[in-house]
């Protein structure tokens, strides 16, 4: 088993000590665990406004970091999502559910007090390819 960062100039830098992804290569598998996106533009770093620009943007972060890591959304076998608040669960979940069409990924939503930056939405997923 051998484990990798992974750095995408096309997600936000990491605000803290921690990289976007590790990838675990075991066997034959790939296995890219993400750290949450919120949704900070990558080139101005500046957050989208509302809850649906947000998840969108949250979605475009974790598909750059996915594709530095050699996968796709369609690989993604887990999310987390954390909300600050419960009632933007329909917002959010319409632009998920529009991202992963066609088979969707094991998930759990949980309330958060706050987020990184005032969002109003983070997003973390595993992705595993098989065979690699």
């Amino acid at each position: 088993m051998s484990r990798s960062a992974v750095v995408s100039s096309d997600a936000p830098k990491a605000l803290g000590p921690y990289v976007q992804a590790q990838v675990v290569l075991s066997g034959p598998n790939r296995f890219v665990y993400t750290s949450g996106q919120v949704g900070l533009d990558p080139k101005s770093g500046a957050l989208a406004d509302g809850i649906t620009a947000q998840t969108k943007q949250v979605l475009a972060n974790l598909e750059a970091v996915l594709a530095a890591a050699g996968c796709t959304l369609g690989d993604v076998v887990k999310t987390t999502v954390f909300l600050v608040d419960m009632g933007d669960f329909e917002a959010m979940n319409k632009v998920y559910g529009a991202a992963f069409a066609g088979v969707y990924p094991a998930r759990s939503t949980v309330a958060v007090q706050g987020l990184p930056k005032d969002a109003r939405v983070e997003i973390e997923v595993l992705a595993v390819r098989a065979g690699l």
